[in-house]
């Protein structure tokens, strides 16, 4: 049995659910219970159950893209601040290679990097390097520090949600994993970008969070809210209306084909005329023929008919 739902927050120590759930990050068992480690929000997947923090500080990990600000500029690497209780160092050689420059002459203490994090150390320490589309210095800008656990939200789902706010705004935004936000734009822009990353980061939990981020953006911007978009499913469908055809052109063009045809050919009078026999030049067969065998005679009627008169 469980006692809570996805995305209720809970306190450290509170019942979540009975044994025949998993315990998950954030969680402890005790007594055939599982229970709460820390206040954060419960997460369900399937029977496993954990509880994610509502503040936390970023554990780096291989692979991930931080924004890291320098700190110092040592001999040979700087060490950067990435938002963690973990260290995070740039060695030179990530930079120049095998060449000798001068650190400070390329970073300096106080430069906001783009970075990612190239390994990680048994004691956290995060090795960091610039190899990757759009790695390197930021100028300019603002940044805006959340949860690191709130990035997620802040990107959604195939990014629409840092999409939505990059067109509405035209800032550019790049998030480090590390819960570190890089803004620039317009001045007013910028700060609007602001507070809208801190909405999300307050009202993440919540649901429609998407439409309220929208309505704000439009209203701060357009002075209105825009009309609501009707899913595709709930459209009115229309039936479109049926095009008339013109049977009466199809006619005539079927009549002026065939009269053209016959034109072509000739005519069926002509073809039964040429096939018909001369009546007169069979009588005058028939009568050579008689006067030969003399034995049929044929009398002519005022109508060109022949009576046959057999003679024996």
């Amino acid at each position: 049995m469980i006692y809570v739902e996805n995305k209720d927050l809970v306190i450290p120590g509170q019942v979540l659910a009975d044994d025949e759930y998993y315990s998950g990050r954030g969680t402890f068992k005790e007594n055939g219970k599982v229970c709460s480690s820390l206040m954060g929000l419960v997460s369900l997947r399937n029977k496993k159950i954990r509880v994610i923090p509502l503040k936390s500080k970023y554990v780096p990990k291989k692979g991930d893209v931080v924004i890291g600000k320098i700190n110092d500029v040592r001999f040979s690497m700087w060490d950067v601040d990435i938002n963690s209780p973990y260290s995070g160092i740039l060695p030179a050689f990530e930079v120049f290679g095998r060449e000798k420059k001068e650190l400070n002459k390329v970073y300096d203490v106080g430069d906001v990097l783009f970075l990612r994090v190239v390994d990680v150390d048994e004691i956290k320490k995060a090795k960091l390097g610039l190899k990757g589309r759009g790695m390197g210095k930021f100028k300019g800008g603002i940044i805006v520090d959340i949860a690191p656990t709130k990035v997620p939200r802040l990107i959604g789902k195939k990014g629409s949600m840092i999409n939505m706010i990059k067109d509405k705004t035209n800032c550019k935004i790049v998030v480090g994993q590390n819960g570190l936000v890089w803004v620039k734009g317009d001045e007013d822009m910028e700060q609007l970008t602001k507070d809208v990353i801190h909405l999300i980061e307050a009202e993440a939990h919540t649901s429609g969070l998407t439409n309220k981020i929208k309505n704000k953006l439009y209203l701060a911007i357009d002075g209105e809210i825009p009309p609501e978009e009707v899913p595709e499913e709930e459209k009115e469908f229309v039936l479109e209306k049926p095009k008339l055809q013109n049977f009466k052109e199809e006619l005539e063009q079927e009549e002026k084909e065939k009269q053209e045809e016959q034109e072509e050919k000739p005519g069926d009078d002509e073809e039964e005329k040429e096939d018909k026999p001369n009546i007169a030049e069979v009588i005058e067969e028939l009568k050579r023929k008689n006067k030969k065998d003399n034995t049929f005679s044929y009398g002519e009627s005022s109508m060109n008919s022949f009576i046959l008169n057999n003679k024996k």
